[in-house]
């Protein structure tokens, strides 16, 4: 009799997720414990019940955010970031308590600001201090895993660098397994090279010898029969086996696991975006395009006063855009032409372009001519961070010519993104140039995160508002 299975495709998992989840909740009301008590207060059940609120809080945030996965092949950057996230997101869940509630006099607020200083202080410490340990013991040879990758093919040797450029995951390349001649392989792998494949699996199914531990498979995704007959064999052995996609499947899009009833299918085209995190998106470009905003009000209206008094024409430029899945939207910039082209044929603009207004040479070099787009972000059209939308024109003469180029609208276009602080931006004179342009894009929403958002606006900082490129 046929039973549902929960799917085959699982996340990355940490051993220590349980302890972790403990500790965090341990700390979080030991230091509201303490916080209370070392201000001479008296910690009662509201204290508890709030502790409470808060754990929860954490907790739900650092799933949503896949806190507790493990990290060993990650970059612990981003565990600290995601940690300050999901306790500054638990400290709104916390407020919103006390509001609706109406308790704010049951605390002490003295004892309440240090609590929540000193348990985001306390909660990314104890992780940097166990992160550093593990680093330290995995360097010196404890808790690491030996690799045997199939396949010493370009995306094996990809692999086979991160692995031997990144000891502190604690992964020890042991081997190299391939059918092909020892003559047409890779000479800087010979080393590692032991025999052919089928060789490689009667060692990693040896259960006396004990080699190997996780089995990368990188061969061609053409060879399917091939994939399929080693992931067979494999089946009678202990080792965990993973089958690393070609990059043309990697680069399609974000992909992830979905179900129609029993039958679990692979996204290839598809939106990060989704459910809880399209309300996290949101909220980003609320708070970002609002704090934004009480700073640029006073730059806005002297740039409009002078755009009014030193060229002829509207302040605002409002041209047709492709927004989310590909539907038009009205994307406002401070007009910086002499012309407003909005029509099936828009001229990009290059250097020395005389249709360039002396100060809109200044708007667009500095990005300032973009400000106009925050209120774009407000109405929803756009993101503060995403694939830069471009003229509809240019749209439907590129996606006839550029691989995957509609892929880019299944987010909401943004302000600035990946391709700009990379320096994919300006003129387009050459297909190669969309090309590098688009690539860019596609690597964005793959990897999505908040992270990823934030290295972008900061870069955006430092290296967008004076680019050469722009013009």
């Amino acid at each position: 009799m046929y039973t549902q299975q929960s799917g085959v495709i699982k996340n990355n998992t940490n051993k220590f997720a349980a302890a972790y989840r403990l500790i965090d909740i341990m700390l979080i009301q030991t230091l509201l414990y303490l916080s209370v008590v070392l201000y001479s207060q008296n910690y009662t059940l509201a204290y508890f019940t709030l502790s409470l609120v808060a754990s929860a809080g954490f907790e739900l945030f650092a799933e949503s955010f896949t806190l507790y996965r493990s990290w060993r092949a990650g970059f612990f950057n981003e565990v600290i970031f995601y940690t300050f996230v999901c306790w500054i997101f638990s400290g709104f869940v916390v407020l919103t308590y006390l509001f609706l509630s109406k308790t704010t006099e049951d605390y002490s607020r003295t004892s309440l600001l240090l609590w929540m200083f000193s348990t985001l202080t306390t909660l990314i410490t104890w992780r940097y201090c166990f992160q550093l340990f593990l680093w330290n013991m995995r360097r010196k040879g404890f808790n690491t895993r030996n690799i045997v990758i199939f396949g010493l093919s370009e995306k094996g040797i990809r692999l086979a660098k991160e692995v031997m450029d990144n000891p502190e995951t604690g992964y020890r390349l042991a081997a190299f397994y391939d059918d092909r001649e020892k003559l047409r392989l890779d000479e800087e792998y010979h080393y590692y090279l032991r025999g052919n494949i089928a060789e490689g699996i009667k060692n990693v199914k040896n259960v006396k010898m004990k080699k190997y531990d996780v089995v990368y498979i990188t061969l061609p995704i053409l060879a399917q029969m091939r994939i399929q007959d080693i992931l067979f064999a494999l089946g009678d052995s202990t080792a965990t086996v993973h089958v690393v996609p070609d990059l043309f499947m990697y680069c399609l899009m974000h992909g992830e696991m979905s179900h129609v009833g029993n039958i679990q299918t692979i996204s290839v085209y598809d939106n990060p975006m989704k459910g809880g995190l399209a309300v996290v998106k949101r909220l980003e470009d609320l708070i970002l395009a609002c704090g934004i905003m009480t700073l640029i009000t006073i730059p806005m209206l002297v740039i409009t006063v002078w755009i009014k008094f030193t060229s002829k024409g509207p302040v605002i430029f409002k041209q047709d855009r492709y927004g989310l899945n590909g539907r038009k939207i009205r994307m406002w910039k401070f007009r910086s032409m002499t012309v407003t082209e909005n029509d099936a044929v828009v001229t990009q603009a290059k250097k020395g372009d005389t249709r360039i207004t002396k100060v809109g040479a200044f708007l667009r070099r500095t990005s300032l001519d973009e400000l106009p787009q925050f209120i774009n972000v407000l109405k929803g059209d756009m993101s503060v961070i995403g694939p830069r939308p471009h003229a509809v024109a240019h749209n439907e003469e590129y996606r006839k010519i550029v691989d995957f180029y509609m892929l880019r609208h299944k987010v909401k276009p943004g302000i600035t993104g990946w391709a700009q602080v990379n320096g994919a931006r300006g003129e387009t004179e050459t297909v190669d140039k969309m090309k590098a342009r688009i690539e860019f894009d596609l690597e964005y929403i793959r990897n999505w995160s908040l992270w990823l958002d934030f290295k972008i606006v900061i870069l955006t900082v430092f290296r967008s508002f004076n680019d050469k490129n722009a013009y």
